[in-house]
């Protein structure tokens, strides 16, 4: 049996005030069925004791302390501890420039356009080149819909992103027919869920009220996704694929979600198991 950490936020963040608790004994419940010890440190203080096997699915609020998730993923890598998804993917993926990164490997993504500092012109320039005069605007670093923006022409900027942002076409299918997310456990598809915005809204959290349900995804929906994990370069225990309509009505890359993504195990009644079985695969 193995000593298991599932990394939660940072006590002096407001990711602390979220509802980590729930999914932390979501997913510690398979794994404490087959024997194993679950504990959830903080992602600030989780190597004082030594464990089999990190996961960092709950270290939420990471990307408001930027500086500090590198620093510590180099640490965990230096120690030689065992964090599934490996701190080099936990480093490349807690920044959205790997959007173009896998765009120019052939993924369908997202058009984006990265800027190190927002300004009005910039807004003007991406809608021209997007062909919509609709926009969304985040930080590269970001979680939660935090600093992210939904802009057409003569709207503020001000609560949008202080620092790196990235800009890109607002897609409609958004508010019809919601974002898929698809779930990968060792590598291998395990189920999906589509997540319904509130009428008028953009934001799939469940924070903002989002209506969450299984889902079935279609062909082309499973090509993307596997296209996109295709282009990765290490193998992953864990994988969220966040997909949404283009303007053409294709699926295209909203997020590849690598670092604490929610896995939405309670839609899907065999995928506790199929998580438990990936982690005893890596442990032997």
């Amino acid at each position: 049996m193995a000593d298991i950490a599932i990394l939660t936020p940072d006590p002096a963040d407001q990711g602390f005030q979220t509802r980590w608790r729930d999914l932390l004994a979501e997913l510690a419940a398979p794994l404490r069925a087959r024997g194993h010890q679950v504990l959830g440190p903080s992602w600030t203080d989780c190597e004082a004791q030594r464990f089999d096997i990190i996961l960092p699915l709950l270290a939420w609020g990471y990307h408001r302390a930027g500086a500090d998730w590198q620093s510590a993923t180099r640490r965990w890598e230096a120690a030689g501890l065992r964090v599934l998804n490996p701190p080099s993917v936990l480093r490349w993926n807690a920044d959205k420039v790997y959007l173009g990164r896998l765009a120019e490997r052939g993924v369908p993504v997202t058009p984006t356009l990265f800027t190190d500092r927002l300004r009005p012109d910039q807004l003007a320039e991406a809608a021209s080149r997007f062909g919509t005069e609709r926009l969304i605007v985040k930080p590269q670093v970001s979680a939660l819909a935090w600093q992210t923006i939904r802009w057409s022409p003569g709207d503020p900027i001000d609560e949008g992103p202080t620092g790196p942002a990235m800009i890109q076409p607002y897609l409609p299918a958004i508010e019809e027919n919601g974002e898929v997310s698809l779930i990968y456990l060792s590598g291998a598809f395990s189920h999906a869920i589509r997540k319904q915005p509130q009428a008028g809204d953009f934001r799939v959290q469940p924070e903002y009220g989002a209506v969450i349900g299984a889902a079935m995804p279609t062909p082309d929906e499973l090509a993307a996704a596997e296209a996109a994990l295709a282009a990765g370069e290490e193998p992953l225990l864990y994988a969220r694929v966040d997909l949404v309509r283009d303007l053409q009505g294709r699926p295209v890359l909203m997020e590849l979600e690598l670092v604490e993504p929610d896995l939405y195990l309670r839609f899907d009644l065999a995928a506790p198991v199929r998580f438990a079985d990936a982690l005893d695969a890596a442990l032997t």
